[in-house]
């Protein structure tokens, strides 16, 4: 069996490439288009482990032995609902008026595939609780910030994410978009990890 060494990572997500590179990480970017759809049958968790582990397998064909993918997916769940990225600014402010005020919970799966065929799936669950919004500062957000490429609309390390987060019960960084405790555990099992 090969020996891992190379860590490869498949996201175009500028937080996840910052908190690989915090936690002191080697890697190379790879990126591809990968289809997200996933079946209606599958709810929270389970929808972002599949998505993680459907983008990883997009990449199998192309890993060297010595290679580990890494791949994630985060998703916002009100109660059963799936808030993925919204799709304009309309949707977004839509996601924000239903966070706005209650609880949600953030999912991220993810994948860590070896060209060896090794494969890890995992995900975490971070309880996020939301301060109620004002219409004036959904708008506000929505127009001065970036969330079309966040999950539910929203980055808590953005500006909504500090003046409406009130408390989380998990991980800041899986809300983030990877649980970089978890990430570290399993690359640490993989040999990737030199402290």
């Amino acid at each position: 069996m090969s020996v891992v060494t190379k860590l490869v990572l498949a996201s175009n997500s500028p937080r996840r490439r910052q908190l690989l590179t915090d936690l002191g990480m080697t890697y190379e970017i790879r990126l591809q288009e990968v289809d997200e759809t996933y079946p209606d049958h599958l709810r929270r968790a389970e929808v972002a482990e599949y998505l993680a582990a459907h983008k990883a397998a997009a990449y199998a064909p192309d890993l060297a032995p010595h290679e580990v993918v890494l791949t994630a997916d985060t998703i916002v769940c009100l109660e059963d609902d799936v808030l993925n990225k919204p799709a304009d600014e309309a949707e977004a402010k839509h996601m924000l008026s239903r966070l706005q005020g209650r609880a949600h919970d953030v999912f991220t799966g993810v994948c860590l595939l070896s060209g060896n065929g090794q494969r890890t799936v995992f995900s975490d669950q971070t309880r996020v609780h939301f301060r109620a919004l004002s219409p004036a500062e959904i708008e506000f957000y929505v127009r001065n910030f970036s969330p079309l490429d966040k999950a539910g609309a929203y980055g808590a390390q953005d500006w909504v994410g500090m003046v409406g987060v009130t408390r989380l019960e998990g991980s800041y960084f899986n809300v983030m978009g990877l649980p970089v405790h978890r990430v570290w555990e399993e690359l640490a099992k993989l040999g990737l990890v030199a402290v």
